[in-house]
């Protein structure tokens, strides 16, 4: 059956191209989602399928039932870009200011749209029922995954399987791992209030800039001396704003950070010495500061046995040369949400052109990647849902 899958697909690429490009020409950011979701409801209901549209706000989930009895399998794609200028010199190029597909969310959903429609073309062959995820608000926390989980999309689901058009790795590469697989994403903000004054008499003010810059260095210690050095975190600062003129000592700074564990006692270890670091050294030196920490996704944990399934199944996928284990990355997914729920897994398929000097990455500028990559991620999650039963 899944020969006749491929088949399918293989003759609905360009589709796949048109629609991707198409999204990429008209971005919508995360929340502000109208147009995009409308599109795919449109697709969907063009198959005949039981649509349900507004799922956790902004999503939508589409269902195949097959003709015999079997599992349940959903499949999901995000569909959200970022506020990010477009400054490729492509036909396709955003025609939305301050908008781009700058993570390949274009692509999950051409993918999970074309393949929805060459899984229909066989329901009287599936075995069980195939749910499709279309995921609002990936880029921004708290995210549309657990909204959606929230409002039903994960209702009598026996596994669910994502995957990510990664742009670093080279086409023809799956890339999974059993167990953590992508990291924990917390950030937290530091408002220092010391006294500002006038640059020829420091003596007289509590320096903002030498406070906030006491905190950096001794926050970059966490990692290398508080934390297990056979364990991973990042802790990272990302912003520190305290604008004066050239003669005037700062009164205030602001600084924002990034977090990125695996484990939820690292985790909570790094909140806690954080909030340490920020009040003991602001009382140190005579000032105040507060400071606020807001955790955002957890890790992304894949099921050990539905990720050695998805990797067998993989490795017979025309167009897949090599299926790799990596090793865990401490970028973030709320795919971790629905792993929290159902077993599955989540994988990344290499989408790197291969003739470019220079494959630009996720969340840049000049962001793109190969398209036929999206044929190789469809035929894989179609693979997935299609053999499944023989699994279960």
């Amino acid at each position: 059956m899944e020969k006749e899958l491929y088949q399918t697909l293989d003759d609905s690429y360009q589709e796949m191209v048109d629609i991707r490009r198409y999204l990429h020409q008209y971005p919508e950011i995360s929340f502000q989602e109208v147009e995009t979701p409308a599109y795919i409801a449109r697709y969907h209901e063009a198959l005949g399928l039981d649509v349900k549209t507004g799922v956790g706000g902004r999503g939508v989930v589409s269902t195949l039932k097959g003709r015999k009895p079997g599992p349940t399998v959903a499949l999901r794609a995000d569909f959200d870009a970022l506020p990010i200028q477009d400054e490729k010199d492509v036909p396709y190029k955003s025609k939305v200011d301050g908008a781009l597909h700058g993570c390949g969310h274009d692509g999950h959903t051409a993918t999970l749209l074309v393949l929805a429609k060459a899984l229909s073309e066989q329901a009287e062959n599936i075995a069980g029922t195939i749910v499709f995820i279309h995921q609002h608000a990936e880029e921004h926390a708290p995210g549309g995954a657990q909204q959606m989980i929230d409002d039903g999309c994960l209702d009598n689901v026996d596994v669910i399987f994502g995957n990510h058009l990664w742009a670093p790795d080279p086409l023809g590469t799956i890339q999974q791992r059993s167990g953590p697989f992508m990291a924990a994403t917390d950030h937290f903000y530091i408002d220092i209030k010391g006294q500002g004054g006038h640059g020829a008499a420091p003596h007289t003010t509590r320096d903002s800039i030498v406070i906030g810059s006491q905190m950096v260095n001794t926050i970059q210690t966490l990692v290398s001396r508080r934390v297990d050095p056979l364990e991973s975190a990042v802790v990272s600062i990302g912003s520190f704003v305290a604008e004066n003129a050239y003669n005037v000592i700062a009164g205030t700074a602001s600084l924002v950070g990034t977090v990125r564990t695996f484990k939820e006692d690292i985790r909570t270890q790094i909140e806690q010495e954080l909030n340490d670091i920020v009040t003991g050294t602001a009382k140190t030196m005579g000032a105040e500061a507060a400071f606020n920490y807001e955790r955002g996704y957890a890790p992304v944990v894949n099921d050990d046995e539905s990720n050695r399934y998805l990797a067998s199944i993989a490795e017979t996928v025309p167009g897949v040369e090599r299926v790799e284990t990596r090793e865990p990355i401490m970028a973030g997914e709320d795919f971790s949400a629905y792993l929290k729920q159902k077993k599955g897994t989540f994988f990344f398929t290499g989408a790197a052109f291969p003739d470019r000097e220079v494959n630009y990455p996720h969340h840049h500028p000049k962001f793109d990647f190969d398209e036929r990559a999206m044929l190789i991620a469809a035929k894989t999650l179609g693979k997935a849902a299609l053999q499944y039963k023989e699994k279960a």
